[in-house]
């Protein structure tokens, strides 16, 4: 069973009685936009409803799919507009709730999201009902509401990795660390069998491999979900493995624009402008990732680097110093550690600073204890120390 139901195959699954052609004019503009729906061509296939709805208005069934390809467009209010139509005509309609609940998340209406999810969700007419539901509620800082659905998700699809990855951080901030490192872990490995779009993930590595960059970014933008944050991550992420970071800032501003908690998007926001060259804005972005989940790694020895970068030197140390006792088997973090310690040590000497110099140059002794030149350091400080308390 895959992590979660594609729109194509929702789109199939709502409406796969109506494959048979029919005489009527309506119904010719309904099979042709179904044809189009099959190549993901939502623009064209949204024409074709609207002339089946041009010549038959209560055909609710074309209007259910113009508002599918409207939400996959991104047009949401437009969208909203349709499905709210859609369910008047049917007198209440599980599935125009559920794309209901999941456009009020994607515009940050929380409380809308659980009013159109909560009462579908004890028998949810799409898989991963209960997920967005926990995401509504882990929005609004409900952990308990949003541990509760987001462990019904996980229930109901334990593989997918977005489910862990939300859960993860709703147990951080219950402040249960145990259990949130545990599903930080989780979401990881389920990651690795994570395959929603995974053709167009293939072609679009592929063709970064293959094609001249105009070609593949064509390809590529195939899985430019704009209402999906997970899926807008691993485009982002796909990009910056390929070296095209310009091209993975796009999906990534996207994918913070629906998730502003997530650590993640914000690290790799980070990665991309560092490797721009961009340090401010990869101290920013890094700054949001590790004010959402401070023990992080890699956020925290990529934002030391960056504060050396700009020079900052003293933040630069602290960041460096958290890093390193977090991994300190990094040698890179241990390098730019020893080199601030050094600097931070000689700065203040030279100010007449012992105390302070003597604690930075210890602390690079602890990083290079066999250094003869720290020793040295250390050795006429210390004499000078001395020497000013008497």
């Amino acid at each position: 069973m895959r992590c979660f139901l594609s729109l194509s195959l929702l789109i199939f699954l709502s409406a796969a009685f109506l494959r048979a052609q029919s005489a009527s004019p309506a119904d010719a503009h309904l099979g042709k936009g179904f044809q189009l729906l099959e190549d993901d061509r939502y623009q064209e296939a949204a024409r074709e409803f609207q002339e089946a709805l041009s010549v038959a208005p209560q055909m609710t069934r074309a209007r259910y799919q113009l508002a599918i390809c409207l939400f996959a467009l991104g047009e949401r209010e437009r969208a909203r507009a349709e499905f709210e139509r859609v369910d008047r005509e049917r007198g209440g309609d599980p599935q125009a709730a559920y794309f209901l609940g999941r456009i009020d998340l994607a515009g940050g209406a929380n409380q809308r999201a659980i009013a159109h999810l909560r009462p579908i969700a004890s028998s949810p007419p799409f898989p991963d009902t209960a997920f967005y539901l926990g995401c509504a509620y882990l929005a609004l800082r409900d952990t308990a509401a949003a541990i509760h659905w987001l462990k019904e998700a996980e229930a109901a699809n334990p593989r997918d990795f977005r489910v862990h990855y939300r859960l993860a951080r709703a147990y951080q901030a219950a402040v249960q660390k145990e259990d949130a490192e545990r599903e930080y872990l989780l979401s990881t490995q389920a990651r690795e069998h994570y395959d929603e779009a995974a053709r167009d993930y293939t072609l679009c590595e592929k063709a970064l491999e293959t094609q001249p960059a105009g070609e593949a970014h064509a390809v590529c933008d195939r899985i430019f979900d704009r209402n999906d944050p997970d899926k807008l991550t691993l485009l982002g992420m796909v990009y910056g493995r390929h070296g095209r970071y310009e091209d993975s800032l796009p999906p990534l501003q996207a994918a913070a624009r629906l998730d502003p908690d997530s650590f993640e998007i914000f690290h790799n926001l980070g990665v991309s402008y560092f490797r721009l060259r961009r340090y401010s804005d990869a101290e920013a972005q890094l700054s949001r990732s590790i004010a959402l989940r401070p023990d992080y790694f890699g956020s925290n020895a990529l934002l030391g680097a960056t504060l050396y970068l700009l020079k900052r030197d003293e933040e630069a140390y602290r960041v460096l110093d958290h890093a390193h006792q977090l991994n300190p088997s990094s040698e890179d973090t241990a390098t730019l550690l020893f080199q601030e310690a050094m600097l931070l040590g000689q700065r203040n000497f030279q100010g007449r600073n012992y105390e302070d110099a003597l604690r930075y140059w210890r602390k690079a002794a602890g990083i290079r204890p066999d250094d003869a030149a720290v020793r040295e350091r250390i050795a006429g400080a210390m004499a000078l120390a001395a020497e000013e308390r008497h």
